[in-house]
């Protein structure tokens, strides 16, 4: 990728969703702050909890079954947008 991705986070305020999301964005942004150009929080209604890169879904609550932990959003993220980069320990965890 030639430009920074963004990042955005679509989740249900019916739900009280909120501070998942915020969560996740703060553990992406501490884990690819120079990286991201931007995560993005988006309201909406109905259950939504989709997570976006560059308008391609990276995770969905209803495809993929519930909600990431911070260690699979942050490999999913890697492995979309910087695959050569390890993760440290997250990637440790897998062994």
């Amino acid at each position: 990728m030639t430009e920074k991705p963004t990042i955005t986070i679509h989740y249900c305020t019916q739900c009280n969703w909120l501070l998942r999301s915020a969560w996740m964005a703060q553990e992406l942004l501490h884990t690819f702050a120079d990286d991201l150009a931007a995560v993005t929080l988006r309201p909406g209604t109905g259950g939504i909890f989709v997570i976006t890169i560059n308008d391609e879904i990276l995770w969905e609550r209803k495809r993929d079954g519930g909600f990431p932990d911070a260690a699979a959003l942050k490999q999913r993220v890697r492995d979309v947008c910087f695959p050569e980069r390890s993760l440290g320990h997250v990637d440790k965890k897998k062994s």
